[in-house]
């Protein structure tokens, strides 16, 4: 084994064990989820009485109240417990009964969750441009996470069920059509939920991901908040090439 298909081999090992078990996809799911939104309200709640946060804040002068966040965690808890765990259940009863032993080389690793992140790219852009461009679609499935802007990180999961679905089915088939390793789905699924929450969280940092990714060629926060306030640009919740092909990037 190389050095790096030794680190992981360290890290696969433990997890393997607890990948067997058919609560772990959702309670991995709503931990991670949970995890990374928890700093952001921390500093929501930091914000008013700690005067240097602000200047990192998109709308400086709007923290979520308590009113707004709690229905958020509730709904997301909710359709956790009554459609996310069923459906992982399923599939995790017709998964093969061995998880390989061996972790996936480094360079396999990186290279399919960067495929996937760019796969999820297009399919939600395609997604995502369809809901905003018909109405019917808009008002009975997506409407309902534009009711919150600007936008926060618990509101990255304040979704209709046919959103969440839509969006767990794509993460599903782009992992099968390019048969990724279980570890590999896993970090895929940690490095999509950090994006996401923090393209919803309103804060502009001088690491956050656009700012390290050269060239344009991620929106990040500010892309993504941008299109809360405004609904007719970018569509896209990663890179930018989708709406610069398009011409509806901003």
């Amino acid at each position: 084994m190389s050095s790096g298909q030794l680190v992981l081999q360290f890290i696969w090992d433990p997890v393997r064990t607890l990948t067997q078990s058919a609560f772990f996809p959702v309670i991995f799911a709503i931990t991670t989820y949970v995890g990374f939104c928890l700093p952001f309200v921390a500093l929501d709640a930091l914000c008013p009485w700690v005067p240097v946060l602000r200047r990192y804040k998109i709308h400086p002068d709007f923290s979520p109240s308590a009113r707004q966040l709690l229905p958020c965690l509730r709904q997301t808890l909710y359709q956790h417990a009554v459609f996310v765990f069923p459906t992982t259940l399923l599939y995790w009863l017709r998964s093969p009964a061995a998880l390989p032993e061996d972790a996936p080389g480094l360079l396999e690793l990186v290279g399919h969750v960067v495929l996937c992140l760019l796969l999820f790219d297009a399919e939600f852009f395609a997604w995502h441009l369809l809901h905003h461009r018909v109405p019917w679609l808009y008002r009975t499935f997506h409407k309902v996470h534009h009711q919150h802007s600007p936008s926060f990180a618990l509101a990255t999961q304040y979704m209709s069920v046919w959103e969440l679905f839509s969006l767990s089915f794509f993460d599903m088939v782009n992992l099968m059509l390019l048969q990724c390793h279980p570890l590999t789905a896993l970090v895929f699924h940690v490095v999509n939920i950090w994006l996401s929450v923090e393209d919803h969280s309103g804060y502009d940092f001088p690491w956050s991901t656009h700012r390290l990714v050269p060239f344009g060629w991620y929106g990040g926060v500010v892309h993504h908040d941008l299109h809360h306030s405004q609904f007719t640009c970018n569509f896209s919740p990663y890179f930018t090439h989708w709406d610069r092909l398009l011409g509806t990037l901003r």
